[in-house]
């Protein structure tokens, strides 16, 4: 499969819409959008910092859940990523959340968990060494403000607020030094073999000029080193049970994670669904992880396809992460899509590979995007499981809708939007984020 620029092809692939599903006919011609306008919540403003009120809404929505998957409908339009922020900050006030989780490699999180925590570090040059290739998108502005602004919080509030990243796309020198140094210590006799282990994979290159090396080496070594990294799992779980081991064994797991997502042989078409399950499946059980072993509530911050509970493609996406975690935690997991009407992001020019701001018009009639905005509210919050029965069969039918990655243009997708998401914030018209490089 071509890769754009020098994005790793499989991230890539999980960002494009693979094949067209045909849209399902509707059953009846019931109008939604009277029953729509009755439920919906408007949302005053989309600034980060601006008045938790118009969310109150959707913390009685939220309940008791521990996870809260929020969606965006483009991987960088500016209102999104603020208005996660926004959320972010009234689940802390109003819920005690503390983690926002994000769809970036392990090892980055690590990395600015550890400035919002302790301050050690400078998230301006963290984001720009981390978030490369098919995470250049979070390189921006809105989220250097929310990085920012979880540090200012940490600074006078006893509990902390953390970072995860919870992707496979790359491991750093540093992830593989906390494996390393953990069992120095614990057992320095298995330390050569750990390094052996870990000898392929290390590199002192930053994530971009990494991934590209590390997808040139012949398949049947990159088979070898993800073996071998998952011999390196068995190797630390087996040392004796403590807090550090926990922690030592997710960090092999996520070695091991992204050594197996780069053994798979991306010039099979047919290879490709089993890798977009391996990554949805590992982004759900190291979400999962997190939770359970800090027992935080975690907001969790993805493109609408992996924090759905169901995926617009299956053919093509098998399983998302959604429904990994809807399988392992029920109703405590909560989704939230989101949708627009019309506006601007920042893409890959799927022609040419080039990187530029996109501005498309007003939803199409027959989308679900076209009927949504139909209700009369520039931007609002709506809770899809309690809607009249026969606005939940017009919700429940497959219609276009936009489903933007990191590659654009791409078809729509036949998405079901009540089966797909728990809440839905519909957005009038959005701005493409503010790029840092």
């Amino acid at each position: 499969m071509k890769r754009l620029l020098a994005l790793p092809a499989l991230l890539v692939a999980a960002a494009l819409p693979l094949s067209t599903v045909t849209a399902t006919a509707a059953p009846t011609q019931v109008n939604p959008v009277p029953a729509l306008t009755a439920a919906a919540h408007p949302i005053r403003s989309t600034a980060a910092t601006s008045s938790l009120r118009d969310l109150t809404p959707l913390a009685a929505m939220v309940g008791d859940a521990r996870i809260v998957g929020l969606g965006e409908a483009t991987h960088s339009s500016s209102e999104f990523l603020t208005l996660k922020h926004k959320i972010f900050r009234s689940l802390v006030e109003e819920k005690g959340f503390t983690t926002f989780a994000l769809e970036a490699p392990w090892s980055t999180g690590l990395e600015l968990d550890r400035y919002i925590v302790s301050g050690v570090g400078d998230p301006r040059e963290i984001m720009r060494r981390e978030f490369q290739d098919a995470y250049k998108f979070w390189n921006v502005q809105e989220y250097l403000d929310l990085i920012e602004w979880m540090r200012s919080y940490n600074r006078t509030h006893a509990r902390k607020l953390h970072f995860v990243g919870d992707d496979l796309g790359y491991a750093s020198p540093a992830l593989l030094d906390r494996v390393t140094s953990y069992v120095g210590k614990t057992s320095p006799a298995l330390l050569p073999e750990i390094k052996s282990l870990y000898a392929g994979i290390r590199s002192d290159s930053e994530y971009a000029a990494w991934s590209a090396a590390y997808f040139t080496k012949p398949l049947a070594e990159r088979v070898k080193l993800a073996a071998g990294a998952q011999r390196a799992v068995v190797l630390v779980e087996s040392l004796p049970a403590s807090p550090e081991r926990t922690w030592a064994a997710q960090h092999a797991r996520a070695i091991w994670q992204v050594a197996k997502f780069y053994s798979f042989d991306i010039t099979d078409p047919k290879v490709t669904p089993k890798a977009m399950y391996f990554r949805d499946e590992s982004m759900a059980a190291n979400t999962a992880w997190w939770a359970r072993t800090t027992r935080a509530k975690v907001v969790l911050s993805a493109h609408n396809g992996h924090i759905a509970l169901e995926a617009g493609s299956p053919a093509d996406y098998p399983k998302t992460q959604g429904q990994f975690l809807r399988e392992q935690f029920g109703r405590d997991y909560v989704t939230v899509g989101t949708s627009f009407d019309h506006g601007s992001f920042n893409s890959h020019n799927t022609a040419d590979g080039q990187l530029r701001v996109f501005t498309v018009p007003p939803a199409a009639k027959g989308s679900n995007e076209y009927t949504l905005d139909k209700v009369p509210y520039r931007d609002y919050l709506i809770d899809l499981r309690r809607l009249p029965g026969n606005t939940r069969d017009w919700l429940d039918v497959r219609r276009p809708t936009r489903d933007i990655g990191t590659g654009y243009p791409t078809p729509e997708l036949p998405i079901r939007l009540a089966p797909s998401y728990d809440l839905l914030i519909h957005l009038n018209q959005v701005s493409a984020a503010h790029l840092r490089f």
